[in-house]
Order: structure tokens, then sequence, then C-alpha cells
């Protein structure tokens, strides 16, 4: 693969650098206004049970097959939202090296990219809605949407920082900072290809990022603040400069947190 820049904005063309930051601000902007939707606008908003139930949500009932999709659909579109921005570097590198070997078929070979990206993160969706129907299951998830019991918020704070100061953390997050890296180490011909490529990147993906996705269940799933605060935290892992200082603080901050629910 020929890639001469290591930036994406000056190794892609003009068209295709907006093209790709058009379609990623839409996907997300609609990922957003979704949520957004159900925290403010369904009938019943203020009453956190009866917007989980009017969302498809059970808190106090055994699911349905349709109470798991609708929670399924909540994870994916949260997903989404968090995760398609910090995905722009690679996408782009991604099309500049398709670029210099098959114009014809950019478009699609993007689209498959990003495809098997967002199915990885379609996975971890499946996995989070069971762990949710698990909770509530066992009368662990409150009203408000996260776990009632002091102990094992406590226990998934503590798990997730200490994730994010083990090396399998550091490697993920090493792959997500460095894209070109990623694209020239794994890079496949083909829409195959190009499918088999981003779902490869979204496995670093989840590996960098599940253990942030988990203290959602602390700070309640649908606070959408909290969503954005720990959305903002992974872009910034994996874009800045200060990422993995930030990774490590954050991680620290999370045991420390962890910590104190136990002893109080």
């Amino acid at each position: 693969m020929n890639l001469v820049h290591t930036s994406p904005l000056a190794a892609v063309p003009a068209r295709d650098r907006y093209l790709i930051s058009v379609c990623l601000a839409i996907i997300t902007g609609l990922a957003w206004a979704y949520l957004v939707y159900l925290a403010r606008h369904l009938p019943s908003a203020r009453d956190s049970a009866r917007m989980a139930a009017a969302m498809g949500m059970p808190v106090d009932r055994s699911w349905t097959p349709l109470d798991g999709l609708f929670t399924f659909a909540m994870w994916a579109v949260m997903m989404v939202g968090m995760m398609a921005p910090s995905a722009a570097p690679v996408l782009l590198l991604f099309a500049a090296g398709r670029r210099s070997r098959d114009k014809r078929r950019l478009p699609l070979a993007v689209l498959m990219f990003g495809l098997g990206y967002l199915a990885v993160w379609a996975g971890f969706s499946v996995a989070a809605t069971f762990g949710q129907w698990a909770l509530q299951r066992a009368s662990l998830m409150a009203e408000t949407m996260r776990v009632s019991e002091a102990w094992l918020a406590a226990a998934i704070l503590v798990g997730a920082g200490l994730y994010q100061l083990t090396p399998l953390k550091g490697a993920c997050l090493t792959h997500c900072r460095s894209p070109l890296g990623f694209l020239m180490t794994n890079w496949r011909d083909g829409t195959v290809g190009a499918l088999r490529m981003g779902t490869r990147h979204g496995m670093f993906c989840v590996g960098c990022c599940w253990a942030v996705m988990a203290v959602m269940f602390v700070v309640g799933i649908m606070n959408l603040a909290w969503v954005a605060s720990l959305a903002a935290l992974v872009l910034i892992e994996r874009v800045t400069p200060l990422g993995f200082l930030v990774s490590r603080l954050g991680g620290l901050t999370m045991l420390g947190y962890g910590a104190y629910l136990l002893v109080s």
C-alpha cells in the first residue's frame, strides 16, 4: 500500500474527505437525535421507570423478544453516536489507500470497511443487552437504568479501572491511535478485504473501549450527560497527544471512586 502522508486531511482528496466527513456527521447526528428524543420527548420522560417502559425496556417484569430488540436498538444507536467520530481518521486513510489502487470502487470499499467496524459494535450491543437483561432478571437494575447495589457498582468501576491500566488496553489503544500503522500491517485487497479490515479494526476498538462503556451501568444507561462525557473520553484517548495519560487517569479515577463506594 502506498501512503505517503501521515495526516488523514493531507492524504485524501478534498471530495472524498468531505463526503466521508459529512456521512459520519450525519450518522452521528441522527444517532444523538434519536437518543435525545428518547430522553426528552417521550411522554412521561420525567419518570424513569415509565420512560424505560415506553422505550420497550421493562423494569419490573420479564422481557419479551420485542423488549430485547428495543434494548439492542438503544445500545446499537448509542454505540454509533459515541464511536463514529473517532473512526474518522482510519476511514480517511483507508480511502486514501484505496484510491491509489481502485478509484472506481472507492465508495463501496469505504462503506464495507465502515460496516465491518459497526458490525463489531453491534456484537458488543448484543452483549450489553444480555448484560442488562441479566441484571434486571436478578433485580439488580434500578428504575434509573443503573445498577441498584453499591457493591456491584464498585465492582464494575474497579474492574474497568484496572483494565484501563493493563497492557492489553495499551496495545488496543496503540492500534486505535495509529490508523496508518494498522492499515499498513492489516491491508487486504477487494471488497471482502475492506470488510475484514473494518471488522479487525472494530475488534481493537472494542478491546480499547469496552470497559469505559461498562461504566454506563453505574452512571445510568440513558444519562446523556454521562454518555457524552464517556464519548469525549474515548475521543480524547484516541486522537489527542495526551491519549495514554488520559486513559490512565481515567482508570485511576474509576478505581478511586469504586474504592470509595466499597468503604462508604
